[in-house]
């Protein structure tokens, strides 16, 4: 029996790591809710801190990955504006060809083919300028009122704990098996020294 054991202790001690190391995993994330044990409240790590969780990454996130003048100045790029072109040049045309006599039945009357090229020129003129100004009137009054860090916070807290472990999972998986291996081969390499040291 004693000879036995001399030689399982090297897959004993790797079962133990592995088995800590999953149970240290296993409880970032449960018991979900807080239990009590011997008198001591267990939760799991992430349960417990996602309020504060979701305060630090809405932080990082504000400051750090997007930031609304970027966005803004996206939504203000000239090549942007000139995209949306087509689209407007094509409501104008609906609008004068079709709409317009239906509108003004009069007045299309005495509009030829060419003078309503000549409207839709100018009007395409006048809202390319007025466009720009529009827009950057509305990035602006967003940035009063988008607040990036409050809504991922807010988000982020009101995940179920259920939805963030399943992200973690998603985005750490191949690291928790990595750590779970680390620690079989450590307590694997703990029980050749244990095996070495009672040969003595």
């Amino acid at each position: 029996m004693n000879y036995l054991m001399f030689w399982l202790q090297p897959f004993i001690a790797a079962f133990t790591g592995w088995f800590t190391t999953w149970i240290a995993i296993y409880m970032l994330f449960h018991p979900r809710n807080p239990k009590r044990f011997l008198g001591i409240t267990i939760q799991g790590i992430f349960p417990k801190r996602q309020q504060q969780v979701a305060q630090k990454l809405g932080s990082m996130v504000a400051k750090e990955l997007i930031h609304f003048d970027e966005i803004a100045a996206k939504l203000k790029d000239p090549e942007q504006l000139n995209s949306l072109t087509p689209t407007i040049e094509k409501h104008l045309d609906d609008f004068l060809k079709i709409k317009l006599k239906e509108k003004l039945p009069v007045i299309s009357m005495f509009v030829t083919g060419s003078t309503l090229d000549k409207i839709k020129d100018g009007m395409l003129e006048e809202i390319s300028l007025l466009l720009p100004v529009i827009i950057s009137q509305y990035a602006d009054s967003l940035s009063s009122k988008i607040d990036i860090e409050q809504m991922v916070t807010d988000k982020v807290a009101g995940f179920s704990s259920d939805k963030l472990e399943e992200i973690l999972e998603a985005v750490m998986k191949k690291e928790f098996r990595f750590l779970e291996l680390i620690g079989c081969v450590l307590g694997f390499m703990i029980g050749l020294i244990q095996m070495g040291l009672s040969l003595f």
